[in-house]
């Protein structure tokens, strides 16, 4: 596992465990507590696939563009 994706797990890890935090100490019913856990939680997953998504999208930019540079510089292999 590299950097960035020890990053970006730590990042997700604390955003979900800080969004729970606050729903658990907010002085509500334990259904709409429930209901807003489920909430934040489907929030978090979308922004995470997302974020996967656009990641996965530039990592194939960036790797089509080296196998171009590569053609240019070595010929076509």
């Amino acid at each position: 596992m590299n950097d960035t994706t020890k990053i970006l797990a730590a990042f997700a890890a604390g955003a979900l465990v800080g969004a729970i935090a606050g729903v658990l100490f907010a002085p509500d019913k334990g259904s709409e507590t429930r209901r807003k856990i489920t909430e934040q939680g489907k929030k978090l997953a979308g922004s995470m696939k997302n974020k996967i998504i656009a990641g996965k999208e530039k990592f194939n930019d960036l790797k089509e563009g080296l196998r171009q540079n590569f053609r240019e510089e070595v010929g076509e292999v």
